[in-house]
């Protein structure tokens, strides 16, 4: 009996440098992925320069050779060659060209735009040091993710999404704050509830200044703060902890916006303008596009009747989503007595990326955490990748098929295979988010509850009856 406490203690270590090991492995492949994603990248870059800073090449084998990366295209048009502070100056146009120093992205993700441009005086340059800039954030994300998730995590630190978009826009930030925002409140249980819940808050509000979509995660975590995370304690909502948090979130938004809305409002305002007026073109890889554009009049009339629907349904239809998610998670509370809010958070994701309008190739970076954390299916994870190979290298191939002149039919086809194959693993995604397991059992939403709320789960997903305890 003595040396339970000494053996127990000798199993915890082993299983610490365990999980270390599998955190610095992660980390480690993560950066030789990340080399190999700035050398794709970088094969459109270099060379003869033109007089602008781009180089020659760009133009010529950007779709041929499936190198093309928003980062070094945006070189040009957003003041980052002239090394123009953003958002203080300009603006947009009525027909939805931005001017100055505005771009298109919320304020960090214009801030690291121009960070990374400073010192740089060719595309070339400005993608070497915005690759500099962003690989911390991919390896945080690596680390974090493998000690929450074990080898799992690899999915995220080896997978092909990370090749071809690690460096294809300015995503890793915000994957990084939103799985900083799951670490907090998944491993440091040391800290109270709302304490956490408080400083993910914040993780998701910086996210939200990257590129918005962390922001919608804070309604499930209020949710969850709401309802208390012990269903074995007396059912008390915690108002006030949701309200703190609720407050946490929309007050480090505010933070970070109010000094450049002050300075320049117009170059401020023009982000979100410059959203609204996107509209569901051949570049948005959207089911609006190739699933409903075919049933309107290829005329001036047929096509702006076609984006004023799309306008209307795609908000109505995501917000939809972000209900029914909520109210699943619901039921899955009352079940198990714990609120599952990082698969809600998952499945409010999938909602975002099916009904909106855009669906960039890089928003699989989104994706990808929750497929590491959750127990989904493999089969369906590799058969996602594929359905997204098939965009972020077919809808290139395609793109340059059509500028060549040439039938573009066989490259149409893999584009909308990767279209509607995407489409349809994210509905699956959907629901099975709201009521996966966790791949580190007793962190995660569900096994959790399970466990506190109906005793020990079984391999097989029986709930044993709880242990008695003596008087």
């Amino acid at each position: 009996m003595p040396n339970r406490p000494v053996a127990s203690a000798a199993v915890a270590r082993r299983r610490e440098a365990g999980r270390s090991m599998i955190a610095v492995t992660s980390t480690l492949v993560c950066g030789v992925t990340l080399l190999i994603a700035y050398v794709n990248k970088a094969r459109c870059a270099g060379g003869r320069f033109e007089e602008s800073g781009r180089s020659a090449i760009f133009d010529v084998i950007k779709d041929s050779n499936v190198c093309y990366s928003d980062i070094q295209y945006l070189w040009l048009g957003r003041g980052i060659d002239e090394h123009v502070f953003p958002y203080i100056t300009g603006g947009i146009t009525p027909d939805g060209q931005l001017t100055g120093g505005a771009v298109e992205y919320p304020v960090l993700s214009g801030l690291f735009m121009w960070i990374g441009g400073i010192g740089a005086h060719t595309d070339a340059d400005f993608l070497l040091h915005s690759a500099l800039l962003l690989a911390p954030f991919a390896l945080l994300t690596a680390y974090l993710l493998a000690r929450m998730a074990g080898p799992a995590a690899l999915l995220w630190a080896a997978g092909p999404p990370l090749v071809l978009y690690a460096f294809h826009n300015w995503e890793l930030p915000v994957v990084a704050t939103a799985v900083a925002a799951f670490y907090v409140m998944t491993v440091l249980t040391r800290y109270s509830l709302r304490d956490r819940a408080i400083a993910a808050a914040v993780f998701l509000a910086i996210g939200f200044c990257f590129k918005l979509y962390p922001g919608i995660f804070v309604l499930p975590l209020l949710i969850y703060v709401l309802l208390g995370e012990n269903p074995l304690r007396e059912r008390r909502f915690d108002v006030r902890g949701a309200l703190m948090v609720a407050g946490t979130a929309v007050g480090t938004v505010v933070a970070i916006n109010l000094p450049f809305a002050l300075a320049g409002y117009d170059g401020w305002r023009a982000s979100i303008t410059f959203q609204q007026l996107r509209q569901a073109d051949i570049t948005t890889n959207s089911i609006w596009y190739w699933g409903l554009r075919p049933l309107f009049a290829q005329t001036s009339e047929g096509e702006s009747t076609f984006q004023a629907v799309v306008s209307a349904a795609s908000p109505l239809l995501v917000l939809g989503s972000f209900g029914l998610a909520c109210w699943l998670g619901w039921r899955r509370y009352q079940l198990a007595g714990v609120y599952p809010w990082i698969g809600v958070s998952g499945a409010m994701l999938c909602g975002f990326l099916l009904f909106h309008k855009v669906h960039s190739p890089q928003y699989t970076l989104w994706l990808i955490p929750f497929l590491v954390l959750l127990e989904v299916p493999w089969s369906l994870t590799v058969t996602y990748l594929m359905a997204d190979a098939c965009i972020g290298i077919g809808v290139f191939r395609y793109f340059y098929a059509l500028g060549a002149g040439r039938d573009a039919g066989f490259e149409q086809n893999i584009v909308q295979i990767g279209v509607w194959g995407r489409a349809a693993l994210l509905v699956a995604f959907f629901f099975l988010f709201v009521t996966a397991r966790a791949r580190s059992a007793g962190r995660l939403g569900v096994p959790g509850a399970e466990r506190l709320a109906l005793g020990p789960v079984s391999a097989d997903r029986h709930i044993a009856p709880a242990a008695r305890t003596a008087a």
